[in-house]
């Protein structure tokens, strides 16, 4: 039989740039206040289509991918994403895997798989392989810096276009937070999922004694309710949490390892993960891949549009954050990004790769 053989199709010089959006409101959690937020865009080109990709980090990260991993991947086989990757992780060996350096890589190995696509045609999903034809997703907000009829204006206008799953911030004001989480649920009904998100704010004490609190509330999903670094204490979150109360963490993640020593430690009922800081969709893959070993559920952090395509793919996944603020820009920004119908994003199967395309006249006057 005769060996099938195709010419290597080279990758162009990568193209990053900065964009800084304000927020539409001034946005804060349990340990962190911002005005605007930084995106970071990657144009891929080759064989006459370009993939896109994007993080959300700072400005400094498109610098670090136009200084050196454009020459890394420039001029390689745009079929081989794996070796790809590869070598970008090699290449910022002195520079530090966490942090930016993975939130560069990331948003390359997300234009590079978008290419990829592109270039064979496909939606992303399908060179994947497909396990679901639609995620779930939360909506997620309700941020520490909203009056409590703002905090109910949003979380009611998801729960009434179908989004059976909302989160709020907590942990800037720990003796408010039972009466801001009782608003939300009377905002929202009895049948809707409540979720909270401390951002590690909290005492392992006063996570434990909230806990009980907000179970009579109905929260079903407590989102870091000590440091991610604190593995032990979420350890004891997790084992002592009444029953139905999920805890979660992981957004943080930035490598392989930091999630096994998660998993190992027994910290979570549920792992996060975001394709946007854990060097893109092939590192995504990875972790799916640690969850599905162990049998523990995976929840894409915000970037839905990016999220869409790998978690229809990968086993283990069971929601994508549809985050307020990520969502406003990638609807400003992109053409393609997805709305939820029934509390759940489909992927176009019309569109190749990701499906999105970026408005880059719109974006103009957010350049850095």
């Amino acid at each position: 039989m005769k060996a099938l053989t195709r010419p290597a199709v080279k990758i162009g010089r990568l193209r990053a740039s900065a964009y800084c959006i304000p927020t539409d409101f001034p946005e804060s959690d349990g340990t962190l206040e911002w005005k605007a937020t930084t995106l970071v865009v990657v144009e891929a080109p080759g064989a006459d289509q370009t993939g896109i990709g994007y993080t959300y980090a700072d400005g400094a990260t498109a610098r670090l991918i136009n200084d050196m991993l454009a020459d890394v991947v420039e001029g390689q086989d745009a079929m081989a994403t794996s070796a790809n990757w590869r070598a970008m992780v090699r290449a910022i060996r002195n520079l530090g895997r966490p942090g930016i350096s993975s939130m560069a890589i990331a948003a390359a190995d997300n234009a590079l798989w978008d290419l990829k696509a592109r270039i064979l045609g496909l939606p992303l999903v399908t060179l994947l392989g497909a396990a679901r034809d639609s995620v779930a997703v939360y909506g997620s907000g309700g941020f520490t810096s909203y009056d409590e009829d703002r905090l109910r204006k949003q979380l009611s206008g998801w729960a009434e276009k179908g989004i059976q799953r909302v989160k709020m911030k907590i942990g800037r004001e720990p003796r408010k937070d039972p009466g801001r989480v009782a608003a939300a649920r009377d905002a929202i009904g009895s049948t809707v999922e409540l979720f909270v998100d401390a951002n590690g704010a909290y005492t392992r004490k006063q996570a434990l004694e909230l806990a009980n609190r907000f179970r009579d509330l109905g929260v079903s999903w407590f989102e870091e309710p000590v440091s991610s670094d604190d593995l032990d204490g979420l350890r004891l979150l997790r084992d002592r949490a009444p029953a139905g109360m999920q805890i979660a963490a992981g957004e943080y993640g930035y490598d392989l390892p930091y999630f096994e020593r998660m998993l190992a430690a027994g910290a979570v009922d549920v792992l996060q993960a975001d394709a946007t800081r854990c060097a893109g969709i092939t590192g995504f893959l990875q972790v799916a891949a640690l969850c599905e070993a162990r049998s523990l559920p995976l929840s894409a952090h915000c970037g839905p549009s990016m999220h869409v395509h790998p978690c229809c793919a990968a086993r283990p996944v069971c929601h994508i954050e549809y985050f307020h603020d990520h969502v406003r820009i990638e609807h400003m920004l992109f053409d393609g990004a997805l709305t939820p119908v029934n509390g759940r994003l489909q992927p176009n199967l019309s569109r190749p790769g990701i499906g999105i395309e970026f408005k880059h006249s719109d974006a103009e006057r957010y350049l850095i």
